[in-house]
Formats: C-alpha cells, sequence, structure tokens
C-alpha cells in the first residue's frame, strides 16, 4: 500500500477517518515494526502527531477498518499507556519523530484534531483469487493463502493423490479440480456389502485425504454349525459366513433333518430360514409279547435310530423269534415280532383201563396244563391223581397206571375142582371162577364166584359134600360095622355086616355108598339056621 496524510489541516478522529475513506481507502493499519520504522522516518514531525486506524469499540482496541481485534503481540503502545485518562480516551494516535518514544502509540479523546494518517490499498476487492488475505506491503501487497491453496494469486488448489477404489463405488465432487483440496469423495457398496472405513473422504490442505480409502467387505453373517448328528457344507462366495455363502445341511445315517435343507446368508447379514436339527428317524413303538416282558434302551429318543429292545418271556413260556430287535436307518425293526409261547410237555396218554382229563391254558399239553386221572371201575389209580406241566417242560410225579382190584385169593374147596379165568391178573377184578367137585362129592354153593369191582367174590366159598346114601340099619339078629371116610354113611363109607350065632347071612357082606348114592348092594338079613 501507499501512505498518505493531511496537509492542509487538522482533523478529528471522525472527520480524519472521513477525509482517509473519501480520498485513499482508510486509516492506516498497522501491520509490523518495519511499517512503523518506515512511517517514522518518512513521514514529517507534527506536534499534535498523527490519527491511525485503532479505536475502542465495546471496550476493545479493534482495527477499524479489518474489524480485527487487537492482539497482545500487536500492541505498541508507548510506557504506561494506554491511560484512558479521564475515561474517554477511545482513539489512538503515533507519535511520529517524537524525541522519546517515537513510533509508540497512546490512546487521546476522538474529539481532538490531528494529522489523518492514510493509506492507499493495493489489495483489489477481490484479491488473491479469493482463495487467501491480501496482505499490503509498503508500496505494494502479498497473498497469505488460505490452506489449501498455494501460487502466488492463490490460484492453484493444493492436490491430494488420485483416489482408484477396487470394489467400492466412488462419487466425487471437485470444486478446485480433480482429487485437489476440498474435493469430496463419497463412498458406497453394493447391496450385501459393508462399508468399512469413512463414508466420505475429502482433500485436506496437507494435500492428504481426511482418512483412508474405504473398502467394501460382505456382510457377515453369524457363523453356522452342523446340527448334532449332522454335516455341514458351505460354499463361500465372499469370504467364510458371509452375503452370498450357502450352506447345505445332511444327517448322519439313521438321522433325518427336521428344517431347511440350506440356508444362505443375506444382504442384511442374517442366514434365511431356521436352524436345522438332525432327529434320529423313528421307529413304530414296539410292545411287550403276550406273556412276555420287553426291555429296551434307546440312544437317541424313544424307539428311535439305534434303539435296542430285548425280549424275554415269563415263567413257562419260551421266546419264538429273536430275542433282540434293532431300529434301523430306515424306520423298521430287524427281525419279525418274537412271540412268547407256552413250554410243551410230552403228549400224555391215557392209562389202560383209565380216563384222562386235561385242561389247557397256554394249549394243549402245555405250561400250566393239569392232567386228571382217574380209572375204570374195577381199576384203582396207583401213582398220583394229578400232573402239571412245568416251566421246564416235564410233567409233576409220574405216570399213573389203572390196576384192576384185587379179591382174595380162592381156595379150592376140599374134594372139589376150581377153574379160574383172570382177564386183568389173578384173582382181580372181572377174574371167574367156576367150582366142581370130585366124584361122589356134590357141590354146596354157587357154581362160580366173580371178582367184583369192590374187591370181594360173588357169593359165598362152596363145598363139595359127599354124596349121602341111605342110613343103613344093622339086620335083626345080626350087626352092623360101617367105616366113615367122609362122613356117616356117605360116598365110599363101607359097612360090613355079620349075624349073630344061629344066624346066617343072607346078601353081601360089605356094601359099599356109591358116587350115585345108593348102596352096592341090598342090605343083607340074618336068617336063622333050621
Amino acid at each position: 500500500w501507499m501512505y498518505h496524510y493531511s496537509t492542509q489541516e487538522d482533523y478529528t478522529w471522525e472527520q480524519a477517518r472521513n477525509y482517509c475513506q473519501t480520498f485513499f481507502t482508510d486509516l492506516v493499519a498497522i501491520q509490523n515494526k518495519q511499517e512503523i520504522e518506515y512511517l517514522n522516518n518518512s513521514l514529517p514531525f507534527h506536534k499534535r502527531y498523527y490519527w491511525i486506524g485503532i479505536r475502542k469499540l465495546g471496550g476493545t482496541w479493534t482495527w477499524v477498518g479489518t474489524k480485527k481485534v487487537l492482539t497482545k503481540e500487536a500492541e505498541n503502545w508507548a510506557a504506561k499507556e494506554p491511560n484512558n485518562r479521564r475515561s474517554n480516551q477511545d482513539c489512538v494516535e503515533i507519535y511520529i519523530k517524537r524525541p522519546q518514544e517515537s513510533g509508540k502509540w497512546n490512546d487521546e479523546p476522538c474529539n481532538r484534531k490531528k494529522k489523518a494518517l492514510c493509506y492507499q490499498a493495493s489489495c483489489q476487492p477481490f484479491p488473491c483469487s479469493q482463495h487467501g488475505e491480501c496482505v499490503e506491503t509498503i508500496g505494494s501487497y502479498r497473498c497469505e493463502c488460505y490452506p489449501g491453496f498455494r501460487g502466488p494469486e492463490c490460484e492453484d488448489a493444493v492436490p491430494c493423490t488420485e483416489l482408484e477404489p477396487t470394489g467400492v463405488h466412488m462419487n466425487c465432487s471437485h470444486p478446485f479440480g480433480d482429487f485437489r483440496y476440498n474435493s469430496t469423495c463419497e463412498f458406497e457398496c453394493q447391496e450385501g456389502f459393508e462399508r468399512r472405513g469413512a463414508g466420505t473422504l475429502r482433500c485436506l490442505a496437507s494435500q492428504r485425504w481426511s482418512a483412508d480409502t474405504p473398502t467394501c467387505t460382505a456382510t457377515t453373517c453369524p457363523v453356522l454349525s452342523a446340527p448334532v448328528r449332522g454335516d455341514l457344507n458351505c460354499s463361500h462366495l465372499h469370504g467364510n459366513f458371509t452375503f452370498g455363502s450357502t450352506c447345505a445341511f445332511s444327517c448322519q445315517t439313521g438321522f433325518a433333518l427336521m428344517g431347511s435343507e440350506s440356508r444362505e446368508c443375506t444382504a442384511t447379514g442374517t442366514w434365511t430360514g431356521d436352524a436345522p436339527q438332525c432327529e434320529a428317524i423313528m421307529c413304530p413303538v414296539l410292545s411287550a409279547p403276550e406273556r412276555g416282558e420287553l426291555n429296551c434302551s434307546h440312544l437317541h429318543g424313544d424307539f428311535a435310530f439305534g434303539s435296542m429292545c430285548v425280549f424275554s418271556c415269563q415263567t413257562g413260556f419260551a421266546l419264538t423269534g429273536p430275542e433282540s430287535r434293532n431300529c434301523t436307518a430306515t424306520g423298521t425293526w430287524t427281525g419279525d415280532a418274537p412271540r412268547c409261547e407256552a413250554i410243551t410237555c410230552p403228549a400224555l396218554s391215557v392209562p389202560d383201563w383209565g380216563e384222562l382229563n386235561c385242561s389247557h391254558p397256554h394249549g394243549d399239553f402245555a405250561f400250566s396244563s393239569t392232567c386228571a386221572f382217574s380209572c375204570q371201575m374195577g381199576f384203582a389209580l396207583v401213582g398220583p391223581e394229578r400232573r402239571e406241566c412245568t416251566a421246564t417242560g416235564t410233567w409233576t410225579g409220574d405216570s399213573p397206571q389203572c390196576k384192576a382190584i384185587k379179591c382174595s385169593a380162592l381156595a379150592t374147596p376140599e374134594m372139589g375142582h376150581a377153574a379160574c379165568s383172570h382177564l386183568h391178573g389173578d384173582f382181580a377184578f372181572g377174574s371167574t371162577c367156576a367150582f366142581s367137585c370130585q366124584t361122589g362129592f356134590v357141590l354146596m354153593g354157587p357154581e362160580s364166584r366173580e371178582c367184583t369191582a369192590a374187591g370181594t367174590w360173588t357169593g359165598d366159598a362152596p363145598q363139595c359134600k359127599a354124596i349121602s346114601c341111605p342110613v343103613l340099619d344093622p339086620p335083626s339078629r345080626g350087626q352092623l360095622n360101617c367105616s366113615h371116610v367122609h362122613g356117616n354113611f356117605t360116598y365110599n363109607s363101607t359097612c360090613t355086616f355079620s349075624c349073630e350065632e344061629g344066624f346066617v347071612r343072607m346078601g353081601a357082606e360089605v356094601l359099599h355108598c356109591t358116587a350115585t348114592g345108593n348102596w352096592t348092594r341090598h342090605p343083607p338079613v340074618c336068617a336063622g339056621t333050621e
């Protein structure tokens, strides 16, 4: 800038400023000690000194031309100034060529008259390309560029490194040229990707960007794990468990997938579908066989794959079929359904001359079957009346028999004969005995006897009695002498006849009683001799 001062007259501070603004730019605004030295050397001494462009506004010393507050560093007060004498010293004068403290400032009342010290600005209305502050210098000016600009007139914005991002969409605005100061670039990612870093970068005055270039990384989903008893097979387009990853689920043998077969990581960072589970394949529920028991172990749930059921039977029953069955991966049981069948005993036969009456709660001649034995009339049971089929497949007791009831042995009657027939054993039920007598004897009693079911004989015991002949009397005048083998005057009795002396026997001397009940001869008589 150029300095000027009023040569014709002095002015109050306001008049001085008006004068400067009319003919030049404004009251002088001193920037440094070099200017003060220049002014002190080049201006003439004036006893009232010169007004400069500082005034107290709102209690604060201010450069009126720039409206900037006077800083502590820029103060150039004379000793003990400003003193605001009489509290009305609101304007500032500069001592020019004063013997003491030349070039220093002093506060003065604004109505006092002094020379107006003016400047003619070298800076134009829109200086420094509007990118810097125009600083007046003695006889000229210089541009102090704002941050981000350079050049004599601050015409160039400083450059930043040209951005060339990969995998991210960039939209830039360049107010002062491509990738220069105050260029801003906004970054966006495609759907399913998240930005890592700042969304907007600005080229700073330091020729650096406000942040590192962002990147786009695929949105992550929670890490998936294989279901229990299952497998997980994933394909990852943009990184493990990130947007676009797909995971297929499968189950081990014997397990079925419940839920989604596959899940995909979406742009929102969530998986499609719900987490699947592998559940054991179910087999039909098994029940214990009739008269049996069922004992199952379940690895993966009741009657599911891996379950094993063991079958057993109650006492007296035997298992027909597999002892155990396993639930397979196809949902079916190994083997066929077993049965508990009653243990069988050997079939019993009816004893001879007997009867058999059985009850079979579990099948013919099987466990718990009971058989009662009885005999026909005339026979007695020898052995147990009842037998039961046991759990070991054997019968209680031994096989019974029906034996004919015994009658007492019959004796042959004296002088007789007995002829017996025995159907069921000697002198047993059904035996018959026929009786007869020797010659000369006659049967007294039943001709036959039969052994009855009561163990007794019909009738009474018969006897053989000697056949009787007519009783003989001694002949008149004679004597009779008999010998009786089987009783008086019975078969085989012999009688000898004799006559008294003087008498002669007329007839047989000896008579025998015959089997016909007759005597061999007529009895003799005793006849007298002549």
